[in-house]
């Protein structure tokens, strides 16, 4: 495992983005809720740049108390990062994708050292 240079932790100002290349690999870096994710662009299914979609909760059904659905919300317990172009939908901590658990996305770990980025790759 290498430490990869991304940018320094300033740079991450609201929504930013920051890519970084690995070899043959484009790598997303990006802050939510106050940490650090990285993950390879490249959607499973088509290979859209799917580090560039949203940040949503999973959506989730509200049952009353005959199991009945009421509706639906986001979940606040589980982030899914949805791909722009077709919106499949990525667990924001393991990279899985939420309608077949054994497909997932590359997922890096991001370190934070002296002010300064890295994704470890």
């Amino acid at each position: 495992m290498t430490d990869v240079f991304v940018a320094r932790a300033e740079e991450f100002d609201g929504d930013a983005r920051l890519a970084v290349e690995h070899g043959p690999i484009q790598i997303l870096v990006f802050r939510h809720a106050g940490r650090f994710y990285a993950f390879e662009n490249r959607c499973a299914h088509s290979g859209g740049p799917v580090a560039e979609g949203t940040v949503l909760g999973r959506v989730e059904a509200v049952l009353g108390p005959d199991m009945t659905c009421l509706g639906e919300r986001f979940s606040t317990d589980e982030l899914h990062l949805v791909c722009p172009w077709h919106g499949w939908e990525y667990d924001l901590e393991t990279g899985e994708y939420a309608g077949d658990r054994s497909v997932r996305i590359n997922r890096f770990d991001v370190v934070e050292r002296d002010g300064a980025v890295y994704v470890r790759a």
